[in-house]
């Protein structure tokens, strides 16, 4: 089976794309990545070729870095003819406004990793999206419609893809994959706090994040980017910043199985989540759907807005040896659920069923 797999390097999707990949070779598949936006590391490049990709990197814009639908609707055209010249069976588009004028020859699964209208509602609860997003919102809606299937990586968030855009059917869902950065998780070494991800990002609650940090008797760690694309930026006050670090230096940060934290109002999935957690790290989450389904049993919750009580958890795990080694060991327990492996099988689940039901371009998933 040929696929040609869309992804850009700016967040998870990256990951997932060669997570994927490499994992799909073992049933046979070929990949052809498709890279998009800002243009990949020497180290991303690097990345691809081990994991066994054939990369292409085509300079086509991400739809939420461009004013108008033109770009977008020239890129999914674009795309289309990158997969019947590649020879591709299938083609699978992590940016699901790309199908909306892709027109493909061959089956089209359209993965809903997060969209602006999605994002908007957690970052601005109550507040309309704004008028200069709606082609975003309409393109979207009409990718994802014209998509044999399309999948999502959470029930809660398939679900939140279903109502925002009037689908008939709530995607299906295969829960994403990472294989873990640390080998043999040791005993705990660290008493402190820690969190990675896009920290210019509004919905990963950094503000708030600071804020807990001012309240906890250890330091608290964070590891990525302070300033976005869009010229978002963030300046914490308490929170000791690490700046972006690569795959060897965060396995060595969770290897010591800190108290992992994430504060985050909107996350599809989240992958650092599943890292710290498959090294073995305590996890003390934002109290939100998708991350009671996947870590329920196994993670403190802390509601919204609440950095008392972020801290009180933190303190509580720092104080109880016993239940932060118990709860480090659920959240590594609960981690093997969600393998590359596993993905894999599931996404060919999906891969199989496309290609046997495939459906004329345009009609609904």
């Amino acid at each position: 089976m040929r696929l040609l797999l869309t992804a850009d390097s700016v967040g998870g999707v990256w990951q997932y794309a060669l997570d994927l990949a490499q994992a799909l070779g073992a049933h046979g598949v070929a990949t052809t990545l498709a890279h998009m936006g800002p243009a990949p590391s020497a180290h991303q490049r690097s990345d691809a070729g081990a994991a066994g990709v054939t990369l292409v990197e085509t300079g086509l814009p991400l739809d939420w870095l461009v004013d108008t639908p033109g770009p977008v609707l020239a890129a999914g055209t674009t795309i289309a003819a990158l997969a019947a010249e590649s020879g591709a069976d299938l083609l699978q588009v992590n940016m699901p406004s790309l199908a909306a004028a892709a027109g493909a020859d061959v089956p089209v699964i359209a993965a809903a990793h997060g969209c602006v209208t999605s994002w908007w509602a957690a970052a601005y609860p109550g507040e309309q999206l704004p008028a200069s997003f709606d082609w975003h919102r309409r393109l979207t809606g009409e990718g994802l419609r014209a998509a044999d299937l399309v999948v999502a990586p959470t029930a809660a968030y398939a679900r939140i893809v279903a109502r925002h855009y009037g689908l008939p059917r709530v995607p299906a869902v295969v829960h994403n994959g990472r294989r873990a950065l640390v080998a043999s998780p040791a005993a705990r070494t660290s008493d402190r706090a820690f969190t990675a991800g896009r920290l210019w990002d509004r919905v990963k609650r950094t503000d708030l994040l600071d804020a807990v940090a001012a309240l906890l008797p250890v330091p608290f760690l964070a590891a990525g980017p302070v300033s976005g694309p869009h010229g978002e930026t963030v300046a914490p006050a308490h929170l000791q910043l690490l700046g972006v670090i690569d795959e060897a230096n965060l396995a060595a940060e969770l290897a010591a199985r800190p108290i992992f934290v994430s504060a985050a109002v909107f996350e599809p999935f989240g992958l650092a989540v599943l890292e710290a957690a498959a090294a073995g790290c305590p996890l003390v989450l934002a109290d939100q759907p998708g991350f009671r389904e996947l870590w329920e049993g196994a993670a403190v919750f802390v509601g919204a807005d609440d950095a008392n009580g972020y801290a009180r958890a933190v303190t509580m795990l720092l104080d109880d040896a016993g239940l932060r080694d118990r709860l480090g060991d659920a959240a590594r327990a609960h981690a093997r659920r969600y393998t590359a492996a596993a993905m894999a099988e599931g996404m060919m689940a999906l891969y199989r069923r496309a290609l046997t039901e495939r459906q004329p371009a345009g009609r609904a998933a």
